[in-house]
């Protein structure tokens, strides 16, 4: 919507889709907290296996999950507007400076995760939403931390879409940084 309601003005629309992403990730968190606790993102299931808090056969569960979801999002949104079901993003989205912001866009969310659940719990909805809204604003990758959005995003060819051959340098930045928080969180 965004996209169509300012097609020459790329502020706005970032703007329109910041606001969307963090007002509905504040809400599925705050209602799914208690059902799943709210695991929306491999990466932060992954870091809950490491840290013993979910099961492997939970895990596995959960991962499936969040990439069905993701990628039944993206084709549900095309229906909601009219666009093609199926599609591949032709949006460019590679280079060191896009792959470094993806690093530091997922440590930053898994150490916002990793405090937020030992200090804050019950603002931890608000500092997830917020720091994703914020996150499209401070990094040149649009704070995608979350391989299932990746790989569902590959799949939309229009404003948040990301080129299906630049999957790999997000995916494989993200991974790094679950990799180092994982490292650092360890010590903290």
């Amino acid at each position: 919507m965004g996209q169509q309601l300012s097609p020459d003005n790329l502020a706005v629309a970032l703007l329109a889709n910041s606001i969307a992403t963090g007002c509905g990730l504040y809400v599925l968190i705050t209602l799914l907290a208690s059902i799943s606790g709210a695991h929306f993102n491999p990466l932060v299931s992954l870091y809950a296996w490491h840290a013993g808090l979910i099961q492997t056969k939970t895990l596995g569960a959960f991962c499936i999950a969040q990439f069905a979801g993701a990628i039944s999002g993206v084709c549900l949104t095309h229906l909601l507007f009219a666009l093609p079901i199926v599609q591949h993003s032709s949006k460019a989205r590679h280079g060191l400076s896009i792959w470094l912001s993806e690093l530091l866009s997922t440590c930053i969310l898994l150490a916002v995760i990793h405090i937020g659940a030992s200090t804050n719990k019950e603002k931890l909805p608000m500092l997830v939403a917020l720091t994703v809204t914020a996150g499209y604003w401070f990094t040149s990758s649009t704070f995608f931390a979350n391989p299932a959005v990746t790989v569902a995003r590959s799949l939309s060819n229009t404003f948040v879409g990301i080129a299906p051959a630049d999957t790999i340098g997000f995916i494989s930045a993200q991974l790094i940084a679950l990799s180092l928080m994982l490292i650092f969180l360890r010590k903290v």
